[in-house]
């Protein structure tokens, strides 16, 4: 059976006593006890059982409570009151009954930490039974004001131990600033969801923070202060003395790497947003303008590209553009590097350049990248197509993108499937197409 889950709480109790559940007591009270001989006298075991959960109820001794509720389980089950060996020892069915306890007694203790405003202190406890949405659900209502100390103990129970990651993502992004939160983004778990919305979460923050710095400095000026709605293409498009003298108005770093995230988007509004960045990026001297990776080596100009084509500007140039990274001629592409235009003195200076096979993986990134573009902007004939030359062997776990199955899937094309399949001896997607057919047939 594994670890049973009153082994997992008998850790979660010590890690909840070392994280900082309340220390015993260095002045000995004698009335609760003298409470217990009474209820002894008067009631016998039960009533000491019933008395000791309600005094330690009224001293708030949580971390105690816990292991009054499980005596009072054991005596109740008929185990004995002081535990000699592993609990896996324990004959069935009186196992499972306690284990039962053992969980509505770590859920109970959980959710008075939880009551008295303690979610770091309550997290051990429901992370032990696998329950993470009251956690979850607390961490979502949390609202810090400021100096609030239970700030950073929240932030590493949503974001660094797997709480509520997303919220702890903005709490980080709302209090720590945009530099921890880009450093904090590659720490999320790998779900799209996740990492989507947080991205957008990103790109407003760092679009507005730009935006009010470019209105600040215009009116410092002496120019009318522009419209809070006004777009960054609207603020610096007639004003290139915004850029003079290599100056800047939001960190370079901050500004590609969340231009970077932003393929990921979704949101019509925020990619918008992303690429009114793009028009900022484009515009600064080549000193704070980042070198990329394929296929977005020019920040600025590719990530232009590929967010006009997403929301239908210039479409067939934004396609053309990320068609020519394709091709296995560097010099034909629109990003040749700096050591294919130098010719032979570039080369003396800076060797060879790169080689086929990383020619081959920056050429199967830009296939992905324009997979991606077509498929949302639904000429799936055209992303089979490249799917179909570009992906043939390249395992389906390498992919950012929809492979050749998903694809010809959702264009109801299993013909195609299986033709580009055969075409390239691959039996699984070949099976998968005739297989797949079928059962279209037969609905």
């Amino acid at each position: 059976m594994g670890q049973s889950t009153t082994e997992a709480g008998e850790k979660t109790a010590s890690a909840a006593t070392s994280a900082g559940a309340e220390s015993s007591a260095t002045t000995v009270d004698d009335a609760p006890f003298a409470a217990l001989d009474a209820s002894f006298s008067a009631g016998g075991a039960e009533a000491v059982l019933a008395r000791l959960v309600e005094e330690l109820e009224r001293l708030n001794a949580h971390r105690a409570l816990l292991d009054a509720y499980l005596l009072k389980a054991r005596y109740e089950i008929g185990l004995p009151l002081v535990q000699a060996g592993p609990l896996n020892e324990i004959a069935e069915p009186q196992r499972s009954r306690y284990e039962q306890r053992y969980v509505e007694s770590i859920r109970a203790v959980g959710r008075r930490f939880l009551d008295a405003g303690d979610i770091a202190a309550a997290w051990p406890y429901f992370r032990a039974i696998a329950e993470h949405e009251p956690i979850a659900a607390a961490i979502e209502a949390f609202e810090p004001v400021e100096g609030d100390e239970k700030l950073p103990k929240i932030v590493e129970v949503a974001f660094s131990q797997g709480a509520h990651p997303e919220r702890g993502f903005q709490l980080i992004l709302d209090n720590y600033g945009v530099c921890s939160a880009i450093s904090a983004y590659d720490q999320l778990p790998p779900d799209d969801a996740i990492r989507v919305r947080c991205a957008e979460r990103l790109t407003r923050v760092l679009h507005r923070q730009l935006s009010e710095n470019l209105r600040w400095e215009i009116e410092h000026r002496g120019e009318p202060k522009p419209d809070a709605d006004a777009s960054i293409l609207d603020l610096v498009q007639s004003r290139s003395w915004l850029f003079d003298d290599d100056a800047y108005h939001v960190d370079a770093s901050h500004l590609a790497a969340t231009v970077r995230l932003s393929p990921l988007l979704r949101e019509r509004e925020t990619i918008a947003l992303a690429r009114d960045l793009t028009e900022y990026g484009r515009r600064l001297s080549r000193r704070h303008r980042y070198e990329g990776e394929p296929p977005f080596e020019d920040v600025y100009e590719d990530h232009y590209a590929y967010l006009s084509g997403l929301l239908g500007i210039d479409v067939e140039t934004s396609l053309a553009r990320f068609r020519s990274k394709l091709s296995p001629d560097p010099a034909s592409s629109a990003d040749a590097g700096a050591v294919r235009d130098a010719g032979e003195e570039g080369e003396a200076l800076w060797g060879e350049g790169p080689s086929e096979a990383d020619r081959a993986h920056d050429r199967m990134l830009a296939a992905q990248a324009l997979v991606t573009l077509l498929e949302r902007l639904g000429r799936l004939e055209e992303a089979i197509d490249v799917a179909a030359e570009s992906f043939a062997e390249v395992p389906d776990a390498m992919l950012r993108c929809p492979n050749l199955a998903q694809l010809c899937v959702r264009a109801g094309r299993l013909d195609r499937l299986a033709a580009a399949s055969r075409s390239h001896g691959d039996l699984m997607n070949y099976a998968t197409a005739l297989v797949e057919r079928a059962r279209s047939t037969a609905g």
